[in-house]
């Protein structure tokens, strides 16, 4: 089996990147987790500027990672960045599963990561919860299913994040609209992009990420969209990053209200307007 030396950054948990199965238990790596660890450190290279962007601004700054599972981004992101700064910068994970928050924050404990805070909440309850404080500097959600994305932008909103990173995951809501008003569409030569049911779902998905940069765009914020890893590894990594720029809101505003419209998507204008 090969060495793994010279493939982790110093400094990191071994215990940690067993854990999470990217060492064996012996302190081994095979091909299989080399690729894993090589997208682990392609996603940070996402976030860390990010991460230093905020700390800039605030020494003690606070990073929520929704729909955190079992808290995988949250612990690499406090790995590599969080435990070697002073201060009191800290991490929340925020999970509805009683169980996975259990197990992250005995790992959490286990490894001497006492900035790190694991929550179960569910969005709107995290929103007006008085464990988090009234505003945070970084909101993450990594593959949270179709509508806890928007839960995650919603709670961003509220909290006045400065930076948004999100890697959308199995989006279907749009596509059943899609689909249930394809009849009425059909006078519009536009409804041929989702006539077929393949195309209405990958067509959906894709809709679902348009409008939620628009979204964020109408609220001020600066979006690129990017490929989190290749293809081949899965489908689902397309990258959202968010940066608050305080940018003039009202074409990106009236470009959503008409693209909603436009796509017979009427009904669902309240999980993409959120008031500024």
């Amino acid at each position: 089996m090969p060495d793994t030396k010279h493939d982790i950054r110093p400094g990191q948990s071994i215990e940690l990147l067993k854990e999470l199965h990217i060492l064996t238990r012996d302190g081994r790596m095979n091909q299989d987790s080399r690729r894993k660890l090589k997208q682990v450190y392609h996603l940070y290279q996402f976030i860390e500027p990010l991460l230093e962007e905020a700390r800039a601004q605030n020494e003690n700054m606070r990073l929520v990672d929704h729909g955190a599972g079992k808290s995988y981004l949250g612990f690499i992101l406090y790995d590599l960045f969080f435990k070697q700064k002073a201060g009191g910068a800290h991490v929340f994970g925020i999970e509805t599963r009683t169980e996975l928050v259990d197990r992250s924050r005995e790992l959490a404990a286990r490894l001497g990561f006492t900035g790190m805070s694991f929550l179960n909440l569910t969005v709107g309850q995290s929103i007006d919860s008085g464990l988090l404080p009234p505003r945070v500097d970084v909101v993450t959600a990594l593959h949270a299913c179709d509508t806890a994305t928007d839960d995650a932008i919603r709670f961003a909103l509220a909290k006045q994040a400065a930076s948004i990173v999100l890697v959308p995951c199995c989006q279907a809501e749009v596509a059943a609209v899609l689909r249930r008003n394809k009849g009425r569409a059909l006078g519009n030569p536009l409804a041929e992009i989702w006539r077929h049911p393949l195309h209405t779902r990958e067509f959906g998905s894709h809709v679902t990420n348009v409008l939620r940069c628009l979204q964020l765009e109408a609220h001020g914020y600066q979006v690129t969209v990017t490929e989190l890893v290749g293809w081949e590894h899965s489908m689902k990594n397309e990258l959202i990053v968010a940066r608050y720029k305080d940018l003039p809101r009202r074409k990106p505003a009236e470009r959503l209200s008409e693209l909603i419209e436009s796509l017979g998507l009427a009904e669902l204008s309240g999980r993409f307007f959120t008031a500024a």
